[in-house]
């Protein structure tokens, strides 16, 4: 059966940069814990001072140890990761189908956006256009990572072309940290960074409270159903993520299917819980036109369309 049809307000939103504290709501935003020049082990007596070296980390990111015979620092726990098919009611009997752990691969190719918004009235390298928010979905009885790989490295940005956006310091990285001798001018902000980015899109859940739904039956006829804790689609969120970040949503989370904005495919790793019970893994709504994101990214227009044109042909 098609997913159930929410009634929508009009509503256009511009996203932020995705930070834990801003995303904390919704789930864990993962960001590498150290700049990229530090490539030897630092000191035993340093490590405290490591867990927050990279101002974008949650203050409570923890305190790392050494690992693999002091070559390696090992951070954890870094995010949650839950297993709730045990409060599950959908199996005969009244007794949930247990959930087991999955890893999967999902290969997210570039969105399509609609001119407008603040990329109107911009010079070719600028990065923008309206996404058109048509879906959401939850997995009510479990978090779920999204880890990118196979971003672009450095040789293939600079054939690029290094932004504007990503060349910008801040001067208060500029120099050597007094505590650890490293110099943190380095957190994706330079040439290394991936230029591959990602919107995370979610909705705070109503809870306690039901909406009726319109659903599309198999027998061609619309039928009015009940979606239990749905979406606050009035105060949506828009995150943007670069290559070097990962995402978990929260269990009973509602997002976006993942949005990949600029020229290239990203690959995620994917690790959740599932059982296999359809009703159970993941619910879906849809909605009519009315919920935008504004998106202004670092994207070279001239590429994309240069990369839809190469789609046309295919």
């Amino acid at each position: 059966m098609a997913p159930p049809t929410l009634p929508a307000p009009k509503l256009t939103i511009s996203h932020s940069p995705l930070t834990p504290s801003s995303f904390h709501p919704f789930g864990t935003a993962i960001s590498k814990p150290l700049p990229q020049s530090l490539n030897r082990t630092p000191p035993p007596s340093s490590l405290p001072s490591l867990a927050n070296t990279n101002p974008t980390t949650t203050p409570d990111f923890p305190v790392p140890t050494l690992a693999n015979q002091s070559t390696a620092l090992k951070y954890s726990p870094i995010s949650t990761f839950q297993n709730n098919y045990d409060q599950s009611k959908s199996a005969d009997g009244g007794m949930g189908k247990a959930g087991e752990p999955r890893m999967s691969m999902f290969s997210c190719f570039p969105r399509q956006l609609r001119r407008g918004g603040r990329e109107r009235g911009r010079k070719a390298k600028a990065g923008g256009g309206l996404f058109d928010v048509g879906i959401l979905e939850r997995h009510p009885y479990t978090t779920q990572t999204f880890v990118p790989l196979g971003v672009p490295g450095p040789a293939e940005r600079r054939r690029q072309g290094t932004s504007s956006a990503s060349t910008v310091r801040d001067d208060k990285r500029q120099g050597t940290s007094t505590s650890t001798g490293i110099k943190d001018d380095d957190y994706g902000t330079d040439d290394n960074t991936p230029p591959a980015s990602y919107l995370v899109i979610v909705a705070p859940s109503l809870h306690g409270q039901k909406v009726e739904a319109t659903v599309f039956n198999p027998e061609g006829r619309n039928e009015t159903v009940v979606v239990r804790d749905p979406p606050d689609l009035r105060n949506l969120k828009a995150f943007v993520a670069h290559g070097g970040q990962a995402v978990t949503y929260g269990a009973g989370t509602w997002h976006a299917p993942m949005v990949v904005v600029g020229r290239h495919r990203v690959d995620f790793v994917v690790v959740q819980f599932s059982n296999g019970v359809a009703e159970d893994d993941c619910q879906e709504v849809v909605f009519g036109d009315g919920l935008v994101v504004d998106v202004d990214v670092d994207v070279d227009v001239r590429e994309k369309e240069a990369y839809e044109d190469e789609c046309s042909k295919l």
